[in-house]
């Protein structure tokens, strides 16, 4: 690419799946959204199925389901992705309940096989006594290349709009990601972390200090955020970054965890003074981002195999186990390779 946001992920809707009628609602929403993407009638009657057997698995076997459902784009395509996140019992052996005819409810146990047969790609983790976490996604023709980095974003309970957002680019050969967390919540909070979501994307390529210097000048009219953003060097086995408020970033990997300075203040607002730091990361290694919504109890030694996921998966378990209520909640995971 040669400038702007990799790839965009629409904040979706996040649906409380506890019965039919919720799982319903769902799956309407995903047959809604793939009309305004554009997917062809057959893709979206498979959107339907990965919808309603997602949303079926969360009434039949879940505590406190929850489903996720949103556009995703790239410069060529547009399609639709489904993230149901549970606490239920989990499953010990994933390929076996994969399989049709598998089934601890009395069902005829098709609905992770027909998942996997509908989608266009899919990811899923689960361990036993935590839940479970599915990523799917239905695109017009075959996925795209798997991304280096997502993110989602929940917002406060009774709020309509979240006030963090992410972002990722690939700018003239460097990964760069961002999450942002505008102040406060609700709708003046979101248009702060849009505004910076967009400062982002229109900037040229250049350093995160400099890029947080760039977005505390674009958010002066707003009501300000906190920021940070990562660049993810593969090739010098770095990770450059730069904080500006109350954003947590970590480097995590097989030789452990090390967290990431931010420095005090609010862009757009107070700026006592922006740094960049230099971390090592190795190639297996992740960048973990997050707002203040998601505490730092969440230990990947609890979740065997997960590093191993998607981004989109990771972060979904994060936002699920880490994430709190009574605040937005924003989570952003990116790999250097």
């Amino acid at each position: 690419m040669t400038g702007g946001l990799e790839q965009l992920l629409d904040g979706g809707a996040w649906f409380r799946v506890e019965a039919a009628a919720s799982a319903s609602a769902a799956r309407r929403a995903a047959e809604r959204l793939a009309v305004q993407v554009g997917l062809s009638e057959r893709r979206t009657a498979d959107l339907s199925i990965v919808t309603a057997e997602a949303a079926g698995n969360l009434v039949k076997h879940a505590d406190q389901g929850t489903l996720l459902v949103r556009a995703v784009r790239t410069e060529q395509q547009a399609g639709v992705e489904i993230i149901a996140i549970d606490h239920g019992p989990g499953m010990a052996d994933l390929a076996l309940s994969v399989g049709d005819g598998h089934s601890t409810a009395g069902t005829l146990g098709i609905g992770l096989g027909a998942i996997e047969r509908q989608a266009s790609w899919s990811d899923l983790h689960s361990v036993p006594g935590k839940g479970t976490v599915l990523v799917a996604q239905v695109w017009p023709a075959g996925p795209p290349e798997p991304t280096w980095a997502a993110g989602l974003t929940r917002p406060l309970t009774g709020e309509p709009v979240s006030g963090d957002a992410f972002a990722i680019r690939e700018l003239e050969g460097h990964r760069q990601a961002l999450m942002c967390d505008g102040l406060g919540h609700g709708g003046l909070a979101a248009a702060a972390a849009q505004e910076a979501v967009r400062a982002f994307a229109e900037s040229p390529a250049q350093p995160p200090a400099a890029m947080v210097e760039t977005l505390h000048r674009r958010l002066g009219h707003t009501r300000g955020a906190a920021v940070a953003v990562a660049e993810l060097d593969a090739e010098a086995g770095l990770v450059r970054y730069a904080g500006l408020g109350n954003i947590s970033g970590t480097v995590i990997g097989s030789a452990g965890r090390r967290g990431m300075i931010s420095l005090p203040g609010i862009a757009g607002h107070q700026r006592r003074q922006i740094r960049q730091y230099d971390y090592p990361i190795t190639p297996e290694a992740i960048v973990l981002m997050h707002s203040d919504g998601v505490v730092d109890r969440w230990n990947p030694a609890d979740y065997p195999g997960l590093l191993s996921h998607s981004p989109a998966l990771i972060a979904a378990t994060v936002l699920r186990d880490a994430g709190v209520r009574r605040d937005d909640a924003g989570v952003l995971v990116a790999r250097s390779r």
